[in-house]
């Protein structure tokens, strides 16, 4: 093995040590009514390589407004595209939800538990923070590096199948490896459906981690083998078929009959997730066990 491959995956390493020391101890990564209770496991972290024609795909598949890798880079430090050359990474985490938050939502059946509610807002400021943190380390390090996903240049747009946004955590995570898509449109990683996903790009060669999966469904069991309707019956207003997931559906149930999620539990934006816990998906990849 050449001494570039060498320190390249000593470089993923420290990279993905990194992100899981910041998960384990920060004490942002805990509810705010208990200290005990950390909002997230230890995470999965994959890499990808920024060039991937994947990237430009997402541009049909998505929208014409979703970036690359090296867009996000140019649009942040304000470059050419020649500025930041072809070593480019994409570093994307996943950050499982604890056992007794996926409980509590569990026993909902119309609108998400109060932890549920604390992961989806107070969970996503300590995902900001692991960002900022990652983004942090490399700049240390001399490279060029973003977060697109906290740059003023992240934006959603409204098309008819919903909203979509110019960088989408979930397609970047497919890219890097870490699962495929679900029939309720969530992401289904080797520790399941019930998680939040980051990452980051940056300047740097770092080894790609493969993608196992045959195809952008193969750890969902309705499209395995049609044996799974659970997130079907769990939506609590239909917005879930056999034809897919209805995304304005789903979110004009959040948007209006949720919007007490706000005041009841004190967070700045209404959630559900109930299609993602007490389903066979909700912390595994079910199918791994299929032949």
């Amino acid at each position: 093995m050449d001494p570039k491959t060498i320190a390249s995956q000593k470089m993923a390493e420290m990279i993905e040590a990194e992100i899981k020391s910041f998960v384990r101890t920060s004490p942002l990564n805990r509810m705010p009514d208990d200290a005990r209770l950390p909002f997230f496991d230890e995470p999965l972290v994959g890499f990808a390589d920024g060039n991937d024609s994947l990237f430009t795909e997402f541009k049909t598949i998505i929208g014409p407004v979703h970036l690359t890798p090296i867009e996000a880079l140019v649009k942040t430090h304000d470059k050419q595209p020649e500025d930041v050359g072809q070593l480019v990474s994409v570093i994307s985490w996943i950050l499982p939800i604890v056992q007794k938050t996926r409980e509590s939502n569990r026993a909902e059946t119309t609108a998400p538990s109060r932890d549920w509610a604390y992961t989806k807002w107070y969970g996503e400021k300590f995902n900001n923070a692991l960002r900022k943190h990652v983004v942090d380390m490399l700049t240390i390090r001399s490279y060029l590096s973003t977060a697109p996903a906290v740059q003023p240049f992240f934006k959603s747009a409204t098309n008819e199948k919903g909203d979509f946004s110019n960088w989408s955590e979930r397609h970047i995570a497919y890219v890097a490896g870490l699962g495929t898509f679900s029939l309720s449109d969530g992401f289904i990683t080797e520790k399941g459906i019930a998680h939040r996903c980051g990452s980051v790009v940056v300047d740097l060669k770092l080894p790609p981690s493969p993608r196992t999966a045959t195809t952008p469904y193969s750890n969902c069991l309705f499209y395995v083998n049609k044996s799974c309707i659970a997130c079907i019956k769990r939506c609590p207003v239909g917005a879930i078929t056999e034809v897919g997931h209805d995304k304005i559906k789903c979110q004009k149930y959040q948007e209006v009959e949720l919007k007490h999620i706000k005041e009841d539990y004190q967070v700045g934006t209404s959630s559900c997730g109930l299609c993602q816990t007490k389903v066979p998906c909700e912390f595994t990849n079910p199918a791994r066990k299929v032949k």
